[in-house]
């Protein structure tokens, strides 16, 4: 009794993060640990064997108008957005028309970034900026109410009203150290749209979410109007609702996916395929395995890797105003997991979703 007792305690600590939480009535199901982390709702796709094996939704969209959260209900994926947009990245280097190691500047043409001494002896590329090592600035971003006015992209990267965050700069040199960069996902935008002539959100769609499948997901920010009955209202730690039920965030490769647990769950699926050489929807084998090969400190072209219990995982966690999130996926054995939210507290529940469906499902180390 005591030993079990034991277990239950570790498992809330390990998945909490913290030493002072009480366990759930019931630590086996994911209402119980919604309802100890006030998150409203939630959406979980499980992969198994290389397919969605199912699909959960929990809770409600909205607090305020009570509708439940259904499996065609859309979340911002926030940063996970940011594999997804590094994998259309690689399809156009697998064509030739970009180089991951060419410098940006000479992709860019309608705006450029600026030259400074750190840039003197390395290159800012696309292969630094979607690994987080070029150096340059902005971590995150806070997104824009549906009653401010939006700034356009190159407003963004220059830090001019009515832009919300700083300009855009390098203050590293290149090459020479991991430091999370939003606003280098940004600079990766504009190439894209200088070279190709689309919008980013056209761009996304012919690259990747109509090959993979992805038909319920969206780039387009603000969403259409037409979607936004489906989508879910965020809300911050302490229960109060984001207003507008969510932000605009027009910093699309950084973060402006809206999408469902299924889509995502597809994408991850096409991954593990390619990696294998049984599918090339988007990447042969050896881009595949390209997007996963780590650049600095545990970190590939849009991509978190690491090991639990000696098996190898690739995914990513998302924090948007009102919205977390996570996607795992498993390199080689074919399963993962896919959980959004609609809370801020939704980072504690999505680690302590993907402890309970290891277990649930017997993944190894679970």
């Amino acid at each position: 009794m005591l030993a079990t007792l034991f277990a239950s305690v570790t498992f809330a600590l390990a998945v909490s993060g913290c030493g002072s939480t009480l366990l759930p009535e019931d630590p086996s199901a994911i209402e119980s640990w919604m309802e100890l982390y006030d998150v409203p709702g939630a959406s979980i796709a499980v992969i198994k064997d290389f397919k969605i094996d199912y699909v959960e939704a929990y809770g409600v969209k909205s607090r305020t108008t009570g509708e439940p959260v259904t499996k065609e209900t859309l979340f911002q994926a926030a940063s996970l957005t940011k594999g997804v947009a590094a994998t259309a990245v690689l399809n156009l280097v697998q064509e030739g028309t970009v180089s991951l190691d060419q410098e940006i500047n000479t992709y860019l043409t309608s705006w450029q970034l600026p030259r400074n001494s750190y840039q003197d002896n390395e290159k800012v590329t696309l292969r630094r900026l979607l690994s987080h090592t070029a150096g340059t600035t902005v971590s995150g971003f806070r997104g824009y109410r549906y009653n401010e006015s939006l700034p356009t992209l190159i407003q963004i990267l220059n830090g001019e009203p009515p832009a919300n965050s700083q300009r855009i700069v390098v203050e590293r040199v290149p090459g020479t150290q991991f430091q999370y960069s939003g606003g280098g996902y940004l600079v990766m935008e504009q190439s894209i749209r200088d070279v190709t002539g689309q919008s980013f959100p056209d761009f996304m769609w012919e690259r990747v979410l109509q090959p993979v499948g992805m038909m319920s997901s969206t780039y387009e920010q603000p969403l259409p109007e037409i979607l936004r009955e489906q989508a879910a209202s965020g809300y911050y730690a302490d229960g109060v609702a984001v207003p507008f039920g969510h932000h605009i965030y027009k910093e699309i490769a950084a973060g402006g996916l809206w999408t469902t647990p299924t889509d995502l769950a597809r994408f991850l699926i096409e991954v593990q395929l390619s990696l294998r050489g049984e599918s090339n929807r988007v990447l042969s084998t050896e881009n595949a395995e390209l997007l996963l090969t780590e650049v600095k400190r545990d970190y590939s072209l849009g991509f978190n890797l690491w090991t639990h219990k000696r098996q190898p995982y690739f995914g990513h966690r998302g924090a948007n105003d009102g919205f977390r999130c996570k996607m795992v996926a498993h390199r080689t054995l074919g399963y993962g997991v896919v959980i959004l939210t609609n809370s801020d507290n939704g980072n504690l529940l999505s680690d302590a979703v993907v402890s309970l469906i290891g277990k649930r499902e017997g993944w190894p180390g679970y």
